[in-house]
């Protein structure tokens, strides 16, 4: 069974715009189908070839290595201390996601609303729900 999405479902897929997904489907970044002049769709397969892609590896010197490949790039919309911890909230596409540190980690980082920041994420269990 092939499963295809319509451009605003592959958009919130992509935490993009519809205009987006468009502009990729006009330059053919993107292949999209119609059938009988109904609205665009795109092969799940060739959805998933271009979420890998947009995948943005981390600046040059950020980092010497690491084990993590699930790095999210987002913004701070939420910092919450108190005399020990921080809770910082990100948003990151259509993402959010939560981490709890040391307030002395938040602090050094200059982590506020607003701030541009990369959530890392290792796991060792991922749940996955089809919805």
């Amino acid at each position: 069974m092939t499963t295809s999405y319509r451009i605003a479902e592959a958009a919130a897929l992509l935490g993009v715009s519809d205009d987006t997904v468009r502009r990729w489907i006009d330059s053919g970044r993107l292949p999209a189908s119609r059938e009988g002049g109904g609205p665009a769709h795109v092969d799940g397969a060739d959805l998933a070839r271009l979420a890998a892609d947009l995948h943005e590896a981390p600046e040059p010197g950020a980092t010497r290595g690491s084990s993590a490949r699930n790095r999210l790039a987002g913004i701070v919309t939420r910092v919450v201390r108190d005399t020990v911890m921080a809770q910082v909230e990100i948003q990151a596409g259509p993402f959010r996601l939560v981490s709890l540190m040391s307030r002395e980690a938040a602090d050094e980082l200059g982590l506020e609303v607003g701030v541009r920041a990369v959530a890392t994420v290792k796991a060792t269990q991922v749940s996955v729900d089809v919805p």
